[in-house]
Formats: structure tokens, sequence, C-alpha cells
């Protein structure tokens, strides 16, 4: 019986190695072994029990197959990614999926979402998304003019046209190989149209951008068709607010940009404002995009008290600051500017304002209009774009806005709403026909100037003919006193 024992150890002893010579990880070298006698029966005891271990010893020690290690990693990552997702207007669609989605039920703008290898082609006009799908052939490309101007068809037509096309990676990939790999989404818009005139600089371009961009907290490219260089310098510090990275010029840099996500067009909410309803997080309004002004400018507005400062003693300075509330009016050349101007600036100084005029032009730097409106306490202005400047002014400051005939609804609808959004005291000053230059033109029962809607219901080319080049203001200054007396009275208080 003990010689049977002493078999079977020495047996387990031989043949284990033998038979898994990489589980003990060594080679089988027992050149003897086979001359051994082998019971049958043994062997497959001995293998069903050492290839039980195998079986349950994950089970029993807690070790995941790397099958299930791999569907846990997958797992987490498609959570992480539908997180992420939740903060990006686009489709709802895994980081894996490729995909092109266009947006063109928006009255002022399309927009398209595009995901996965994605590929600029400036010669072409074209960004161009490359998939693995072999039935890209039958797929039409989208095409889009990246402006929030889509109603007016006179000026989109003067708008660059993108195409986005769907190619197969096998066929066409090598055509257009990647110069420059970026790991963070792009937006791509236009700053042409109507850009050079600041109303449209803020409410088709900057406030748009905003909107579109702010989800990825700067770290995204702006790439932009009909790039102005002027229009960089003058927005740069704002930009730099929006965007950690340089801009793109996407019609002069030939050079294929590639990256994973890519939104073209911009989102526009409605006239120089920002619907928190429609943004992502349910809260973001127009204060948050001042805001952005605030950190943009704020450096350079340092520099300047500095320097001013150094020029007056700090005593003088503060004094001076703290004398008086500062009224800013917008001075006006040629059509709507205010005759007696002169006389109006008086009367503010009499009432007990700072007054301070400015007469910006497109040289002028941003910065130093800024500092002066956010510091003011009311701003005057005759309607017109200069009127965009309301946006640096500081929430429950007075913004009076001096509306010459003709022009009631524009005044109230580009600025007065988006006034009173901002926080702003708003006062709409409606000049009367006996105000306007057009009352020595035209007879007083004229329906130019006894019923000016009559006259803007016939068509723009009317308005902007009569009322916008061929009107000029001279304030009734016992009437426009009171507006201003208000304004001190809530200014002081």
């Amino acid at each position: 019986m003990r010689q049977n024992l002493k078999k079977v150890a020495q047996i387990k002893v031989d043949e284990s190695p033998k038979l898994f010579p990489y589980v003990f990880r060594f080679k089988n070298s027992c050149g003897n072994c086979a001359k051994r006698s082998k019971p049958k029966l043994i062997y497959l005891l001995l293998f069903s029990l050492i290839s039980s271990c195998f079986v349950f010893a994950p089970d029993l020690l807690y070790f995941p197959y790397p099958s299930a290690l791999f569907l846990i990693d997958s797992s987490i990552k498609e959570i992480e990614n539908r997180v992420s997702e939740s903060h990006i207007e686009s489709p709802k669609t895994s980081q894996n999926e490729e995909s092109i989605s266009c947006d063109r039920t928006g009255y002022r703008s399309d927009i398209c979402f595009m995901k996965g290898d994605i590929r600029t082609h400036s010669p072409s006009s074209s960004i161009i998304l490359y998939t693995s799908n072999d039935l890209t052939d039958n797929v039409l490309p989208e095409k889009i003019k990246p402006y929030t101007r889509k109603w007016e068809t006179s000026i989109m037509e003067t708008i660059h046209e993108l195409k986005l096309v769907t190619k197969d990676m096998k066929r066409f990939g090598d055509r257009c190989k990647c110069e420059v790999i970026h790991e963070v989404p792009a937006v791509l818009f236009s700053t042409g149209g109507y850009t050079g005139n600041l109303y449209h600089e803020f409410n088709d371009g900057l406030i748009p951008l905003y909107i579109t961009s702010k989800r990825f907290n700067k770290k995204v490219l702006l790439v932009i068709a009909e790039y102005h260089k002027w229009w960089e310098m003058k927005y740069g510090d704002v930009l730099s607010q929006l965007s950690d990275y340089p801009l793109i010029d996407f019609s002069k840099d030939k050079r294929t940009h590639c990256f994973k996500e890519a939104i073209v067009g911009l989102r526009i909410h409605g006239e120089l404002t920002v619907d928190p309803s429609q943004m992502q997080d349910g809260r973001t309004t127009i204060n948050e995009f001042r805001n952005v002004l605030d950190r943009a400018y704020g450096p350079r507005i340092n520099r300047l008290d500095r320097l001013e400062e150094q020029r007056f003693h700090a005593r003088v300075a503060k004094r001076r600051k703290a004398q008086r509330p500062k009224l800013a009016l917008f001075s006006r050349t040629g059509s709507r500017g205010i005759t007696n101007e002169d006389l109006m600036v008086q009367l503010a100084q009499r009432i007990g304002f700072e007054v301070e005029v400015l007469r910006p032009d497109r040289t002028t730097e941003l910065a130093k209009i800024y500092r002066v409106l956010n510091s003011s306490k009311v701003m005057v202005g005759v309607h017109g774009a200069a009127m965009t400047h309301f946006l640096f002014m500081q929430p429950g400051s007075i913004f009076i806005q001096i509306i010459p005939l003709g022009t009631d609804w524009a005044a109230e609808t580009y600025y007065g709403e988006p006034a009173k959004k901002l926080g702003l005291d708003y006062i709409g000053y409606k000049i009367l026909p006996r105000e306007s230059s057009l009352y020595e033109k035209y007879d007083k029962d004229d329906p130019i100037l006894r019923d000016p809607n009559s006259i803007t219901k016939k068509g723009w080319q009317f308005t902007k003919g009569i009322y916008l080049n061929d009107q000029k203001v001279r304030l009734d200054l016992h009437r426009f006193k009171k507006v201003l007396v208000d304004a001190y009275a809530k200014s002081i208080s």
C-alpha cells in the first residue's frame, strides 16, 4: 500500500511539469518520463483536478477575465462620454460614432455639428468627415453659410458657402493627410456680412460666438471664414476670453487641420441678448457676457488708471471722480446729430452731471470707451449703432436713447429691450415733429411728420432714406430737462 502511494506521489511530481510546462515556467526536460508507467485513470483524475482549479480560480480569487475588464472599462468610457456630451448642443452620440447633423430650423441661422475624423480643405471650401462606412458615396454634402442673418437674402449672398463632405477613409484618406492635429473642438464662423458696423459686430458675431463656444470653457479653436486682421486686433481682448488658442484663418491657412469635433455656424438668441432658457445650464444671461467684457478690458483699464494717477496727484484724481455723477454723451455728426448739443451739455452740467462727450471712430480703442461707460451713471445718445455701447454700462445704470421720427420700432427692438435685459434703467425719449429737421422740409400735415409708421411700412429704403440718413435732431431743452433731472436724482440716490 505504501509503495502504491509513493508511486502516485512520484507521478504527480514528474507529470505536472510535463503536462503544464508554461504554468510552472520551465520546459519539459524529463527524457525518461516516457518510459515510466502511466496509469490512465490517475492521469484523468489529475488532469480534471488541475483543470477545475484553472476554471474556478478566477471566481474564488475575484480576478475578472480580461474580457470582463474590457467591458467594465468600455462602460465607464461610455458613461464619461455621455456626461461630457451633456454639455454639448450636438446630438448625443458616443465618441466612436461619425456624424454630420445640421439644424436648419432657426430663423436667424443654420448650425451643423460634426463628430469623428474631421479635416479641413480650404482650397475647395470643404470640411471633410472621413468614415469607415463604405456607403458614404451616397451621402450628399451639407452646405452652409456660417453667418447669423439667414433671413436676409441680399447679405447672405455675399457670405462664402462651405461644404461639409463625407468620404470613405479607405479610398480617400491618403489624399488629405493631417498636417495640424488638434485635441480640442473647433467652432467655424464668418466675419463677413455687416462686419464693420458695431451693432452687427456684437449682435451677429461676438454674442452668438459666446453663446456657441461657452460650453467649451475656452478649450476650443475659433476658425474664421472671411477673416479680417483689423477685426482680430479690435476684439482680440474679448476673443482671448473665449478661446485659449490662436485664431485660424480658414481661407488663407491651406494646411489640413484635423479635429475630433466641430461646430459650423453660430447660435443666436435675439437682438444683443442671451436667452438663459436656450443655454445649456439654463442660467447664463447677457450679464455673463458683460462679465466677459469686464475681464477682457479690465487689465487695460487698470493700466490707463495708473497712467492717469501718475499725471495727476492721486488725491486730486480721487476727488475729481467723487465730485459728480458722470454722464457719457455719444456725439454724432451728420445724420441724426444733435444740432444744439453744446446747449444740452451745458444743461446737464448745470443740473449736476460731470459730462464726458464721446466721439468714437473706427480706430478708437474699445477699452477706453469701456472705461468711460463702466464708470458712468448715465449714457445718452441718438438712436444708431453707437447705442450698442450700452453693453459697457454697469447694471443699474441709466440709458437714455433719443429716438428720432420713424425709428421707434428699431430703437426699442435693437437697444431698448436688450438694455432692460441687461438690467439698465432704460428711458426712450421720443422726439416731437418740431424737434426734427424734417419739420422744416415737409408740411405739418405730411405723413412723414404726422404718421411715420405709414412711411416705414413701405419698406427699409423709405426708412433709411428719410428717417435715418436725412434727419437731424434739435432737442426741446425745456422738455429734455425733465428727463435729465429725473436721471440725476436716480444717479445720486
